[in-house]
């Protein structure tokens, strides 16, 4: 899953970023509404956190921007703009959610699971692939009913391939999956995510198709 947070604070916004990070997002970082507006015009976010009292562009115009021009991804508004006449604009202009400042970092998590369950129409999204099973909202890997302990990048990418488990991902798009922009990525680092996550879920689960990438095995 890929976020957008569009926020110009940089100590909220690094403290976010960490958050979404260890709970296994891939998560980008606008700092101005102009900024958030070219990002969200790729149309790659599944869910965007949104300040309001943002430069260049106020928060509420980025949102019915977003809107109006077909963007489906759910918005959750961060802000410490607490009167209600102001909730209530952000949830007419288009916001799913709405947290106040400063929050606290398990409920936003939980927030954004929620959300994404009701996006993908999972009212409880566990996906099993013959002896595995993935919990999202629970972070929780099974093989066999033994619950497995993944790290975060481990999870993120064992959830990319079991969501789609008849694709073949390159490793350009297992690095979308797991990173936002900014965030180093070494040449041979999906590479060493793959071999860790082998050696924890047993190797014949991934399986490499030579010059393209990689897919869980059959089942």
């Amino acid at each position: 899953m890929r976020l957008l947070l569009v926020e110009d604070d940089d100590m909220i916004a690094e403290t976010v970023l960490g958050a979404m990070r260890r709970s296994g997002y891939a998560i980008d970082w606008a700092e101005d509404g102009r900024a958030a507006e070219l990002s969200l015009g790729n149309g790659v976010y599944d869910l965007v956190l949104l300040d309001l009292g943002l430069p260049k562009k106020d928060g509420i115009d980025v949102l019915n921007t977003y809107r109006k021009s077909g963007g489906a991804a759910p918005v959750i508004i961060l802000t410490a703009r607490d009167a209600v006449e102001e909730r209530i604009r952000g949830l007419d202009a288009g916001a799913d959610d709405y947290l106040i400042k400063p929050f606290d970092l398990d409920e936003l998590a939980a927030r954004v699971r929620a959300l994404l369950r009701r996006r993908t129409g999972q009212k409880q999204p566990i996906y099993a692939h013959g002896e595995l099973t993935l919990d999202p909202a629970a972070h929780e890997v099974t093989k066999g009913g033994e619950v497995l302990p993944l790290v975060p990048r481990e999870f993120a990418l064992l959830q990319a391939l079991i969501e789609e488990p008849t694709r073949v991902f390159t490793k350009a798009a297992l690095e979308e999956k797991l990173y936002g922009w900014g965030e180093e990525v070494g040449s041979n680092t999906i590479e060493v995510h793959v071999h860790s996550l082998r050696r924890k879920i047993g190797a014949e689960q991934v399986v490499t198709v030579r010059g393209v990438g990689y897919r869980l095995k059959r089942c």
